[in-house]
Order: structure tokens, then C-alpha cells, then sequence
């Protein structure tokens, strides 16, 4: 196992060496930068901006240096924890990475414990009582939930909190958005939280429990099932220490997909709900071309990628003895 995980993570860094640098080519084939709209941002509000503070502005963020010089001044930072500045932000781009990535975690991570926490057993349920009316029911919710968009679904949401006198929005109320940290300011916070949150895991949950449903349902028909039940085990053993347990190679392969998700799943529900967190600053710097910013947060989404596959694969040994690890 040790071999394993060791070659694993030397392949991993030659994996995000190699994104790194496609990502900060393919960034800079867009044609202007983010000095271009901060140009003209300043026109637009009467500013003259004249061609020498232009070529200054240019020079100061390296926007003329060749790639491969512009390449190394950002990767160097990833052994000093600089990535440079952001232009849309007007900030370091790691003072922004951090100042959002709580949120974003909390977020992200609370809705993947919600979706399966609430999947599983509703999979096992639907799987063991097939075709009868709550099976129907579920399965009917499941297609709503994986077919409704995340967007059209958080619109829903705060149309319905609104109507029923809720202050939907950002993080906090107005009362709290600039009042210094407090008990009552974290509860206010939390009373927001909900509703990006149920947003974000209900298609979550809808698809896990499908998968669930599926696979226990093939694993339920499997012999060695129908040998432990002919031997007497009781039905609860045979299918939560048995046929779950296999059922979840799916699930748990999927995990090393999902960690991403706590950097870019919440983009657009974060620009719905007006929440400050990673994947909006992502999707801003995308359409402005902010560089540093952009490729630094697709370079943290390809690590969580590989540590999630990683982590998927050892878990996949643990729950099931048969899947060993090779070197």
C-alpha cells in the first residue's frame, strides 16, 4: 500500500506540473487581459487614462513579458505560497483564495454529507421495496431532482423564502453585513446557509440514490446473497453487511470526483444567492482574464481531482478486501 501511494503521488505532481502549464497557455490565448477592462472601467467612470499610464500599468504587471516568463513568475509562487495579483480583485490572488475558501468548503462539503447521508438509506430502501408506492414516489423525485436545473431550482427557492418574509441574499443581513463577528451574526449566517445548500444537494442526493437503488439491486440478485439467506441469515444482515457494502463501489468511486466540487460545484448558485466564494471569483476571472487567478484555482481543482482518486482507490481496498491496491 505504502508503494502504492507513493508512486501515486509522485505521478500526481507531474499530473498538476503538466495542467499547470495547459491551463496558463490556454488562459492566455484569449485575446486582451484584465489590465484592458480595468482600462476601461476607469474611462468609463471619466478617468484619463492616458497611453503612458497604459505602457506603465503593462509593465508593472509583466503583461508584455513573453509566456514562458510569465509561467515561471506564477509557478514560483506555489513553493511561496505568492500567485501573484489579481486585477479584477485588486488583491493578491492568495489573500483571495483563502478569504473565500472556508465558505466554499462549508458549503460544498455540507452538502456531499447531506447527499449521503440522506442517499444511502433511501437507496436501500427504494432497492428493497421495489415498484410499490413510496418507490414510486421516490423514483419520481429523483428524475425531478436530477432534471431540474441548479440555477431554475435556487431561483424556486428564493422566490418561495421571499414570499414567506425570509431575507434571502449574500451571507448575512443587513443589519449584520459589516457588524464585527458575533453569536448572533453566526446565526444570521447560518439562517442564510440553508438554502444554497439544500440547492446544491438535492441533485446530489437524487443522483447517488439512483446509483444506490441500481447497484443494490443487481448486487440483492447476486448468489451469495441468495446463499446467505438460505443459510438463515436475518434480512438486515444479509443486506447492510453484505449486499451495501458491495453496492457502494459506485458511490465510492465517484468520490474523487466530487472534492472538486468544494472549489468550482457552488459557482453558480454563489452568483444566484450573491455568496462570496471561490468558484464565483473563478468564473469572474475567466471572463475577465484574470490569469493568476483563473489558472491558480484550476490548479487547486486538479489537485483535489487526483488527492479524491486517490483517496477513492484506498477506500475502495478498505470496504472491500478483494480490491487490492497494485503497484
Amino acid at each position: 500500500m505504502f508503494i502504492f501511494v507513493l508512486r501515486r503521488l509522485i505521478y500526481a505532481v507531474f499530473t498538476l506540473a503538466v495542467i499547470s502549464l495547459v491551463a496558463f497557455f490556454i488562459i492566455e490565448l484569449a485575446p486582451g487581459s484584465a489590465i484592458t477592462d480595468e482600462i476601461s472601467r476607469l474611462r468609463a467612470q471619466g478617468n484619463n487614462v492616458s497611453d503612458q499610464m497604459v505602457a506603465a500599468m503593462e509593465e508593472q504587471y509583466g503583461i508584455n513579458d513573453p509566456f514562458f516568463v510569465k509561467y515561471g513568475k506564477w509557478a514560483q509562487g506555489f513553493f511561496t505560497g505568492d500567485f501573484g495579483q489579481s486585477f479584477a480583485f485588486r488583491q493578491p490572488v492568495s489573500d483571495l483564495i483563502w478569504s473565500r475558501l472556508g465558505l466554499s468548503v462549508a458549503l460544498s462539503l455540507g452538502a456531499l454529507i447531506v447527499a449521503w447521508v440522506i442517499a444511502i438509506p433511501v437507496g436501500v430502501y427504494s432497492a428493497t421495496h421495489r415498484y410499490n408506492l413510496p418507490d414510486n414516489v421516490i423514483t419520481v423525485i429523483q428524475f425531478v431532482g436530477v432534471a431540474v436545473p441548479e440555477f431554475l431550482l435556487a431561483l424556486g427557492v428564493m422566490s418561495v423564502a421571499s414570499a414567506s418574509g425570509m431575507d434571502v441574499g449574500g451571507l448575512n443581513s443587513n443589519e449584520y453585513r459589516n457588524a464585527p463577528f458575533s453569536l448572533a451574526k453566526f446565526l444570521d449566517m447560518l439562517a442564510h446557509m440553508w438554502m444554497p445548500l439544500v440547492v446544491i444537494a438535492v441533485a446530489s442526493t437524487a443522483w447517488l440514490s439512483r446509483v444506490m437503488r441500481a447497484n443494490l439491486f443487481d448486487v440483492l440478485g447476486q448468489q451469495y446473497i441468495q446463499t446467505a439467506r438460505a443459510k438463515g441469515v436475518a434480512e438486515r444482515l444479509v443486506i447492510w453487511k453484505h449486499a451495501v457494502r458491495n453496492a457502494l463501489h459506485p458511490l465510492v468511486m465517484t468520490f474523487g470526483t466530487t472534492l472538486s466540487a468544494l472549489i468550482s460545484g457552488e459557482a453558480i448558485i454563489s452568483i444566484v444567492f450573491g455568496l462570496p466564494t471561490t468558484g464565483q471569483a473563478l468564473l469572474q476571472s475567466l471572463i475577465v482574464k484574470d490569469t493568476y487567478v483563473a489558472a491558480t484555482l484550476l490548479v487547486l481543482l486538479s489537485a483535489l481531482l487526483v488527492v479524491g482518486n486517490l483517496i477513492s482507490d484506498i477506500a475502495l481496498t478498505i470496504i472491500d478486501p478483494r480490491v487490492k491496491a497494485t503497484d
